[in-house]
């Protein structure tokens, strides 16, 4: 099968879910109740079979509890110039002694608040401490790719905003997420409830993004004024394009086009690297094409970077319209213009529409 004749374009972003053991007991997250067994994991050489990309997450579970994560690294840096590790913090010394072998790598420490919010929600005592105390000493050893993130649930908007204005004093990379549910977090009743409290936190983040003079900050700007879309359950402004351009490979070698699936509207893999000669065997697959319509008709809005992120970069024209749009807005000291447009694409009638399931 050719890509070119089937116009399946190569895929520029890939994320790694290299275990589901944690030791963090999230409330919004249950990955920690479904471990796997260490010697069912995919192995370093497993990723060998993985194409070159621009973009590698290594994920988890906890990544660090990975004792041979340094030859995960290894393998996937030969395959990307950019690999970012999203961990909880919790294995400061593991995170230390890899970023002194890696100076090139991305560590995002995830943090729900401030140190009483992030530990409650977190479930282990004295978390935030260490988090912050591993991206100072990240930041003290000279890695530039460094920075922490909020999954927005209930009761901790406000702050967000606190832990935006550190990111911003130590000048550090702030990331945001809304919680989902999925087959990857075991959660199905994930729900928040306090909206027009989160919503009003997430339009103070956006003003205070228009005020930066990056406009990087300005585009998350965009993809934060997505999350609220997604809060108030609309439809994607963009559309899922999912396992186009990106893909998940779970610890176990199947390869998903997100994680953000739920069996009880469908879960499919588009094929699995320890079944493989070449990536490009499941890739120009025919199972793959089929997972690829369930994308095109799927009924859920997740708006997670994952897959928001392609879009927004394929669709440029919609978010550079906005930011522009309102940056203009912001430098006139006017009100942002923060309607939740849907951009269409040509996209299928049928994704994001749960009545019809």
């Amino acid at each position: 099968m050719n890509n070119k004749q089937n116009n399946i374009l190569a895929p520029t972003d890939m994320c790694i879910i290299t275990t589901y053991r944690c030791p963090m007991r999230c409330k919004m997250c249950n990955i920690w109740q479904h471990p796997t067994e260490k010697s069912k994991e995919i192995k370093a050489k497993d990723l060998e079979i993985l194409p070159n990309v621009k973009f590698v997450n290594i994920t988890g579970g906890e990544p660090f509890v990975r004792e041979d994560l340094n030859e995960i690294v290894d393998v996937l840096f030969s395959k990307s110039p950019r690999v970012v590790i999203s961990t909880s913090g919790w294995f400061s010394d593991r995170i230390i002694a890899l970023a002194k072998q890696y100076p090139k790598i991305g560590i995002r420490i995830s943090i729900e608040g401030l140190s009483m919010k992030n530990d409650e929600l977190r479930g282990q005592q004295g978390g935030f401490d260490k988090g912050l105390k591993t991206l100072l000493e990240l930041r003290d050893m000279g890695i530039k790719d460094i920075g922490f993130g909020i999954t927005v649930s209930n009761n901790n908007s406000e702050d967000m905003l606190s832990l935006y204005r550190l990111s911003k004093n130590l000048n550090m990379e702030f990331a945001t997420a809304a919680f989902h549910n999925s087959y990857y977090f075991h959660k199905y009743d994930n729900c928040i409830t306090n909206k027009d409290k989160v919503i009003k936190d997430f339009e103070e983040l956006i003003r205070l993004q228009f005020k930066e003079h990056s406009p990087k900050a300005w585009f998350r700007a965009f993809f934060n004024n997505g999350l609220i879309n997604y809060i108030e359950g609309n439809r994607r402004i963009l559309p899922c394009e999912a396992g186009l351009v990106n893909f998940f490979v779970d610890p176990y070698g199947e390869v998903y086009p997100c994680n953000g699936l739920e069996e009880r509207y469908w879960k499919e893999s588009m094929g699995n690297i320890l079944q493989a000669s070449n990536f490009s065997e499941i890739w120009e697959s025919e199972q793959a094409n089929k997972v690829r319509e369930k994308v095109r008709t799927c009924p859920k809005n997740c708006w997670m970077v994952g897959t928001a992120s392609p879009v927004m970069k394929k669709y440029i024209q919609y978010p550079l319209g906005w930011v522009l749009k309102n940056k203009m807005n912001s430098l006139l000291n006017r009100p942002l213009c923060l309607e939740k447009k849907w951009y269409d694409v040509g996209q299928s009638p049928e994704q994001g529409n749960l009545k019809q399931r």
